[in-house]
């Protein structure tokens, strides 16, 4: 579908403020696009024993194998059937990748940072918040931005990855 030509961790002033947006259920949300590496349609995913159930499983990327975690239910949301809209947004933040289940990419969008509100008061311990790195007024609506870094990092994606004794 897209890949995007960035080298990772390289400071890229082309990138800054730029957010790659889709979609869940009714909600728009956007991720850093100096942390998307690509984005591909939805494939086969060999499902993992035991992984909890937003972990659906690996697909196999180029010859690497690649963990994919669905958003909605990462997110606590009620599941959806795949469909021709489903992408898979594949994120990549210090050694790990993973491929980021989406009902629909929308675009790239340019988000000022002050136009970006702190989420600090919607943060909590558990459930969606704790992804939320701001709020992003852009087009006369609210974006909602996720911290790229804390879903690959997530606790309990680092748990998996020590029970299974290699990175995701």
């Amino acid at each position: 579908m897209a890949s995007f030509d960035h080298q990772m961790g390289a400071e890229d002033n082309t990138q800054e403020g730029k957010y790659l947006t889709f979609a869940l259920a009714r909600e728009t949300y956007a991720l850093e696009i100096l942390y998307v590496t690509e984005i591909i349609g939805i494939q086969a995913i060999t499902p993992i024993p035991d992984m909890p159930d937003y972990v659906r499983g690996v697909i196999n990327l180029r010859g690497k194998v690649l963990p994919v975690m669905d958003a909605r239910l990462r997110f606590h949301m009620a599941p959806k059937e795949y469909d021709a809209r489903t992408c898979i947004v594949v994120i990549h933040a210090g050694d790990s990748t993973i491929g980021l289940v989406v009902d629909t990419v929308n675009e790239v969008l340019e988000i000022p940072v002050h136009d970006i509100d702190d989420a600090g008061r919607f943060q909590a311990s558990e459930g969606k918040s704790r992804f939320i790195k701001g709020l992003g007024r852009a087009g006369g609506q609210i974006k909602i931005i996720l911290n790229a870094e804390a879903l690959i990092f997530d606790k309990n994606l680092e748990d998996i990855q020590q029970r299974e004794g290699s990175p995701l």
